[in-house]
C-alpha cells in the first residue's frame, strides 16, 4: 500500500457574496475532487489545538501527525532546519520577512503593511536585498541567513523568545502597534527600511511596476525543535514535495527526504505537474511509502485577497497534481490511499489564517464507495465526521 497527501495550503475559506455564498473550493471547476469525493470518505477535521495561533506550522505538524501542543517550538526553528542551521540549544530563530511597506510618511512606524511577500519577490532578489542588510547588522549576536522568496531568516545567539506579529496578519494597517518591544529587533526593522528604500533593485523594482522590498520584518521566534523519526513513528519511509522552508524543515526534522521540483516557487505559476511526477516516482521508482505534496499557491492568493487567483491555484491544483497524481498510481497498478485537504483556512475576507476545522477527502483504491457528495466546506461538515484533533488522521491514513 502507498499512501499520499495532497496539502492545498489556505484552500478552505468562508462563503462568498459574489461566488453565491458559495467558498472558493465549492465554486471552482474541480472534476478530479469532486470525481473522487463520490467513492471517497469525506469529513472535517480540527488542526489548530485550543489556544494556539493557526498557522501553517501547527497546522501542518498536526496533518503530518505530530501534535503541535507536544512539538511545537516556534516557526522559524522549522525553517532554519530546512535552511541547513545547526542551532544551539542558546539561539532562538525569527523570521525575517522581506516586505512592501507604504513610503509616503515620515516615521516608520505611521507606515502601513502593504504587501508582506513584496510581490512574491525572487530568491535572487530577496538575497541581493538581504546581503545589502547583513553587511551593515550581522555580527556575532545576529546571523541572517537566506532562504526561499520572501521567507529568511534570523539566528539570534542567546535570544529570548519574545511575542512578534506576523506581517500577513496586519495587511493594510499602520505598523506602529505591532512593532517589536525588543529594543534592538525594532531598530533593525527600522534601519533595513533606510537601507532597503533607496537600494537601486528596489528603483528597478518600482520602475517595472513591482512593490520595492524595502524593509524586514520579524515574527515567528522559536527555538531548537526536536520531532521524532516519522519513519519511527508510523513505518513507512516518505519523501516531502515543497517550495516552502517551512515545510521543508518539517521534513529535515522528522526524517523524511526532501525532493527538489525544479520550477517549484511558492506561488500561482508553481511547477504543480513536476510535483506530481516527484510523487508518483518516488512511490513507484525508488522504494517510499509515503509521499506529501505540498501547494503553497491557495494560501498566498488568500493573502493577497484575490478571489479570481485562489480559485485558479485550487482548479491548477485538482487538474495538475490530483489528477496525474491518482491516473498514474492507478497504472501503476499499486493499491494507495490519497488524502486531500488544506491545513487551515486562509479566507479571503480577513486576508489571513483562522482556526476553524478543515475538509478532508480520503480516498482508498480497495474500497468501493457510492456518495453523492462533493469535496467542499459545507459537503464535509454535513458528513458528520469530525477529528477533534486533526493530528491523529495520520494514523488514520496509515492504518
Amino acid at each position: 500500500m502507498k499512501y499520499v497527501v495532497v496539502l492545498g495550503d489556505g484552500m478552505a475559506d468562508q462563503p462568498i457574496a459574489e461566488l453565491g455564498n458559495k467558498t472558493p473550493l465549492a465554486y471552482a471547476d474541480t472534476p478530479m475532487m469532486d470525481e473522487l469525493a463520490g467513492i471517497s470518505e469525506i469529513g472535517m477535521a480540527k488542526t489548530i489545538p485550543e489556544g494556539m495561533k493557526p498557522g501553517s506550522d501547527t497546522a501542518n505538524l498536526a496533518v503530518m501527525g505530530y501534535d503541535p501542543k507536544q512539538y511545537y517550538t516556534g516557526r522559524s526553528p522549522l525553517e532554519a532546519l530546512s535552511i541547513g542551521v545547526d542551532m544551539k540549544d542558546t539561539d532562538v530563530a525569527i523570521r525575517c520577512n522581506i516586505v512592501t511597506l507604504s513610503e509616503d510618511e515620515e516615521k516608520y512606524e505611521d507606515r502601513t503593511m502593504i504587501d508582506h511577500s513584496s510581490d512574491e519577490i525572487s530568491t535572487e532578489d530577496a538575497a541581493v536585498l538581504l546581503k545589502a542588510v547583513m553587511d551593515e547588522m550581522q555580527n556575532e549576536i545576529y546571523q541572517f541567513y537566506v532562504g526561499t522568496s520572501y521567507r529568511h531568516c534570523l539566528i539570534w545567539n542567546g535570544g529570548s523568545v519574545v511575542e512578534l506579529t506576523p506581517p500577513h496578519d496586519i495587511l493594510e494597517k499602520k505598523v506602529g502597534e505591532y512593532l517589536p518591544e525588543d529594543v534592538m529587533l525594532r531598530q533593525m526593522q527600522e534601519r533595513s527600511y533606510e537601507i532597503l528604500s533607496c537600494h537601486p533593485l528596489n528603483l528597478e523594482r518600482k520602475a517595472k511596476g513591482l512593490h520595492p522590498a524595502n524593509s524586514i520584518w520579524f515574527w515567528g521566534a522559536g527555538t531548537r525543535p526536536a520531532l521524532d523519526s516519522f519513519e519511527g513513528k508510523y513505518g513507512k519511509k516518505g519523501v516531502m514535495i515543497s517550495a516552502v522552508d517551512l515545510l521543508k524543515g518539517i521534513a529535515v526534522g522528522a526524517g523524511l527526504t526532501n525532493v527538489i521540483v525544479e520550477g517549484a516557487n511558492g506561488g500561482l505559476h508553481t511547477n504543480y505537474e513536476g510535483k506530481a511526477q516527484a510523487a508518483v516516482d518516488a512511490l513507484t521508482k525508488k522504494g517510499y511509502d509515503f509521499a506529501y505534496i505540498h501547494v503553497e499557491a491557495p494560501d498566498e492568493m488568500g493573502h493577497q485577497g484575490s478571489v479570481e487567483r485562489k480559485i485558479q491555484a485550487i482548479q491548477f491544483l485538482d487538474e495538475r497534481v490530483i489528477r496525474p497524481v491518482k491516473e498514474q498510481l492507478d497504472q501503476s497498478g499499486e493499491d494507495y490511499r490519497l488524502l486531500v485537504l488544506p491545513d487551515h483556512p486562509t479566507p479571503i475576507c480577513v486576508r489571513t489564517h483562522t482556526s476553524d476545522p478543515i475538509p478532508y477527502l480520503l480516498y482508498d483504491s480497495t474500497k468501493d464507495e457510492q456518495h453523492t457528495w462533493k469535496y467542499c466546506e459545507a459537503e464535509a461538515e454535513k458528513s458528520g465526521r469530525m477529528w477533534e484533533k486533526g493530528y491523529e488522521l495520520m494514523a488514520y491514513l496509515l492504518r
